[in-house]
């Protein structure tokens, strides 16, 4: 299946170099042997999530001596299958204890290019799987993601994956895609893969909500993409200004200034009055906007994990989310709604907006304090089997 953003975009400001050349972030010193444990940390499309769970890896286990392989995350197709080529001459001479790579990275191909890494144990982590990705109506249905991350994954000691829904997911997905083919072995191929599969979230940092909130502040902050539903939002919104007039509007996440989303463009026409931000803003901004908001909102077609929500939700905002993916694995009934019901959702809002928030929801089991220790004993294993 086709991600959503194949012309890509590489959204993360540190990033500098399309070279896919190696980092060692370790300490090691050149001449030195290293007690450390090495790990190749190797991420094809390097976009805001991938950027985060890879910074917050290196920056927080620095009892590890990293290899950092990075793509900017642009060019989808070219990405998922051409990573091999473009680190073809460019991986370390020296072999790592572990190979930690993320389930855009062609795994099986670079171990067969590579015979001398067949050897190194290798975990592959999933932030999103080929099999759950929603088309847009420009899209087709393509097996050749999902073979990458089919043969990743069989290729691995170990999955990881963010969310239960894209484990389960991936599993479904691989059962169905191969039960349709011949001397595929679909149920005994599903079994392999689920033994070796764990949740382990990327992690959050709580944002501190601001000492006077603004209930009535309804956040959006995702992309203006289709796989995102913002067509639902825009119609949520203009109904529930007939019903209440007396809320504002935080427009955030990504857009495309030169084709600007038609749901966006209906929102700003409709209730410019309502809007007291609209953009993508800088860190600093974001955070006050988030700390101070009563409420937000998805919409979601598309959703494994869910961070910006979750770190709305750690300011203290109120979700109201669809009753699918990812969310019922982090928020009660009262904050789900039937997916797509622009009704549902604007009468839940109206009740809110009416009658008083309900209770903030604690997601510190997202926090990297927590997650944290479970990284830990993992390269903890890795040092032991060195």
């Amino acid at each position: 299946m086709v991600s959503s953003i194949d012309a890509g975009h590489s959204h993360h400001p540190g990033y500098s170099s399309d070279s896919g050349k190696p980092q060692n972030t370790g300490s090691t010193k050149r001449g030195e042997v290293s007690e450390k444990p090495v790990v190749w940390l190797m991420s094809s499309y390097r976009t805001d999530s991938h950027a985060q769970w890879a910074d917050w890896l290196v920056s927080t286990h620095q009892q590890i001596s990293w290899h950092r392989l990075e793509l900017p995350g642009r060019r989808f197709r070219w990405r998922i299958r051409g990573n091999p080529i473009s680190w073809l001459d460019k991986l370390p001479e020296a072999e790592p204890d572990v190979i930690l790579a993320t389930s855009m990275v062609d795994l099986a191909t670079i171990k067969g290019l590579h015979p001398r890494l067949a050897h190194v144990p290798a975990w592959y982590y999933f932030h999103e799987n080929q099999f759950a990705y929603p088309l847009s109506e420009h899209q087709v249905n393509r097996i050749d993601p999902q073979m990458v991350q089919l043969y990743g994954a069989l290729t691995a000691e170990r999955l990881f994956f963010n969310s239960e829904f894209n484990r389960r997911s991936f599993l479904d997905g691989v059962f169905e895609l191969l039960r349709t083919k011949p001397q595929a072995e679909s149920q005994e191929i599903r079994l392999r893969l689920e033994r070796k599969s764990t949740v382990l979230p990327v992690p959050i940092t709580p944002i501190t909500p601001a000492e006077s909130k603004d209930a009535r502040l309804i956040v959006w902050n995702h992309r203006w993409e289709y796989d995102k539903a913002p067509n639902i939002f825009a119609e949520a919104m203009i109904k529930l200004s007939k019903k209440d007039d007396d809320f504002r509007l935080a427009l955030l996440g990504d857009r495309s200034t030169a084709f600007p989303d038609q749901s966006l463009l209906l929102i700003r026409e409709k209730l410019p009055e309502f809007i007291i931000a609209d953009g993508r803003v800088d860190r600093e901004s974001y955070l006050r906007i988030l700390s101070k908001a009563g409420v937000v909102v998805s919409t979601a077609l598309h959703e494994f994990q869910g961070l910006a929500m979750l770190e709305a939700v750690s300011a203290g905002a109120r979700p109201l989310v669809p009753d699918a993916l990812c969310y019922p694995e982090q928020y009660p009934d009262e904050y789900r709604y039937p997916p797509g019901d622009v009704k549902t959702l604007t009468t839940q809002l109206a009740h809110w907006l009416r009658r008083g928030l309900p209770p903030t929801i604690d997601v510190s089991e997202w926090y990297s304090s927590r997650l944290k220790e479970q990284w830990r004993k993992l390269f903890e294993e890795v040092k032991n089997n060195g």
